[in-house]
């Protein structure tokens, strides 16, 4: 309703230059009599929004002009925190209605295109004319407008927009300052208005500052329901149908080789071997049936890939669920910090079919510890990249970063892994214990076969490492857009596109380590377990190599903290990355082998 009380909440300053986000009230702004946080949940705390209310408060449809916020002035310490800010670009992030503040951008590759950017600067850098030195201006006037929806068929209207030009104003006033002191260059009765930042306000020891905003509103035909849209297009979907359309060129190129080997290869093999009479002619077999005593023998450090596969489970079926809750829009930007929370409690009830899996594969293996390879599927990726987090944490929190995650919130995270995380591995591992074991197709023999001396391109480093290039082709482009996002500050909402690419990374890995595995028995080595769950994961490699390669082509990082941050997180990506696409080719081949043994006659 017109003249009901909207109140502005200032959110953390962040910079694409640092990475360090901090807390509002850490500059010297003007503050309310009483500062306020407003209740966060767990993903917005990871993420380091520190969401609090403002000074900045308005009256639905009614404009204000020039209204000064407080006059501050500075000091030493006071002046060399914003010029802190201003050189390491920071910029300032506030919400109405739940809608950050954006600034309008022409696009000039576009007609009357306007790209949104988050937030605006702290201030600028600049010189006066016929000086070379350069100087500090802090944006301290701001004019917000706020866009609204009318309903045609009531009094009331809803926010549908909130924007903001900020100038930097040296304000001036005559006489001394007092509470009613009025501004000669901001003046609503004399209908004076700031339009440009002329004479920019500068920011030195003992200057003073006032702060000032006007608000304007202005109606708008967008409805509540699709307010976000303009935040979330998307300029270039093209290059998004480009990526799919190249990656879709590879999994039918990888889908063609798997056909050729299973329809034509695979068939006529399986005909001859069984229609092999005689002992002397089964004598002279050939090729992958040869080992047929062996392919099934435990490989070396077992209980090392059991402990890989049930985390590549956990990390599949996190994602899985992640995606089809994004697909039906419970995770929209709006709900802040909604995806970060969703992905860690999924990750945490995953760990069911992590303990499941792993003590399956066990017990193929022969084992009989499962306690023991229970509590290693529970701790040791959890540990590892509890390890990482903390160490970057400790990092974060010597800069004295708001990005610092809160000792409580480490806490609460700790009992998530061992209150529900763990118990939840030990109750899958009990199931999968009770479960019978998988028997294999054929037995194996008592003495392992000798292993005959492989061509340069047979050798397993050389055919792992080309194994992980088709499953990362497919997902590079993609890749690209979510870097984006999480390090230079932009809304991702394609989760459409992100699952078509999801489904092509499992068809690519699946079947680039069929490919490969078929050819290594084709030249009579066994040695398949690690080395299928290692050609898929090797994907992991090129996407630390393309983050690096990101990282020095696009980000405008300076500070080597900031660089320690990147290069960490970037770690735990890659090494998630290795055990899920390491897992879907580890599956891919271990049913493709059961599939191929047990059609063929043994004698």
């Amino acid at each position: 309703m017109q003249g009901d009380p909207l109140y502005v909440k200032v959110n953390k300053l962040t910079s694409t230059k640092t990475q360090l986000p901090y807390s509002y009230y850490s500059l010297p702004y003007c503050q309310p009599e009483r500062i306020v946080d407003s209740a966060e949940n767990l993903g917005e705390v990871l993420r380091g929004d520190r969401i609090k209310n403002s000074p900045y408060e308005f009256k639905m449809r009614e404009p204000r002009m020039c209204n000064i916020v407080c006059r501050k002035v500075l000091d030493k310490k006071t002046a060399k925190a914003f010029k802190e800010k201003i050189d390491d670009e920071y910029r300032v992030n506030m919400i109405l209605d739940n809608l950050p503040l954006v600034v309008p951008v022409r696009r000039f590759d576009q007609e009357n295109g306007v790209a949104y950017q988050h937030g605006f600067h702290v201030g600028l850098k600049g010189r006066y004319a016929g000086s070379k030195e350069e100087k500090h201006f802090i944006n301290n006037h701001l004019t917000f407008t706020v866009k609204y929806h009318k309903d045609p068929h009531a009094d009331s209207a809803r926010i549908v927009g909130f924007e903001v030009k900020p100038f930097s104003v040296k304000h001036e006033y005559k006489g001394e300052w007092n509470e009613k002191t009025r501004l000669t260059t901001c003046d609503p009765q004399a209908k004076r208005a700031v339009t440009s930042s002329e004479s920019p306000q500068e920011v030195e020891g003992t200057r003073e500052i006032i702060f000032t905003y006007d608000v304007e509103f202005q109606e708008s035909d967008v409805k509540w329901a699709y307010r976000w849209d303009t935040y979330l297009l998307m300029a270039d979907d093209q290059i998004h149908w480009f990526s799919i359309v190249n990656s879709l060129m590879i999994v039918l190129f990888l889908s063609g080789m798997v056909a050729m080997i299973m329809l034509r290869t695979l068939y006529r093999d399986i005909s001859k071997y069984n229609q092999l009479e005689t002992q002397e002619e089964a004598q002279e077999e050939t090729g992958w049936k040869l080992v047929h005593g062996d392919v099934f023998r435990a490989p070396a450090n077992s209980d090392l890939l059991c402990v890989y596969v049930g985390t590549g489970v956990q990390f599949f079926g996190m994602i899985l669920v992640t995606m089809i809750f994004a697909l039906l829009g419970f995770l929209s930007p709006s709900n802040r910090g909604g995806l970060m929370t969703a992905m860690l409690l999924l990750w945490v009830f995953m760990g069911l079919f992590a303990g499941y899996s792993s003590v399956r594969l066990y017990k193929l293996f022969k084992g009989t510890e499962w306690k023991k390879i229970t509590l290693k599927t529970a701790f040791m990726f959890p540990a590892t990249v509890f390890s990482i987090f903390f160490v970057l944490n400790a990092l974060i929190w010597g800069q004295k970063s708001s990005g610092a995650v809160p000792f409580g919130t480490m806490i609460a995270l700790v009992l998530l892994w061992f209150g529900i995380s763990v118990p939840l591995v030990l109750l899958g591992s009990h199931i999968g214990f009770q479960k019978p074991t998988i028997q294999d197709p054929v037995k194996t023999s008592k003495i392992p076969r000798q292993i005959p001396e492989q061509a340069w391109y047979m050798n397993p480093t050389f055919s792992i490492l080309i194994g992980g290039i088709l499953p990362f082709g497919a997902v590079f482009i993609e890749l690209f857009f979510i870097l984006t996002s999480i390090w230079l500050h932009q809304f991702y909402y394609i989760f459409g596109f992100l699952f078509i690419v999801f489904v092509i990374l499992i068809v690519t890995c699946a079947e680039i380590t069929i490919v490969l595995c078929y050819f290594q028995l084709c030249s009579e080595d066994y040695r398949w377990w690690w080395r299928s769950y290692l050609t898929s994961g090797s994907s992991a490699l090129y996407l630390f190599l393309y983050a690096a390669f990101y990282f020095f082509t696009k980000l405008d990082i300076t500070k080597p903290v900031s660089g320690v941050l990147y290069f960490g997180y970037m770690l735990i990506v890659s090494y998630s990355f290795f055990v899920l696409t390491g897992t879907i080719g580890f599956y891919a081949c271990f049913r493709f082998m059961r599939l191929i043994y047990s059609s063929v006659k043994i004698e």
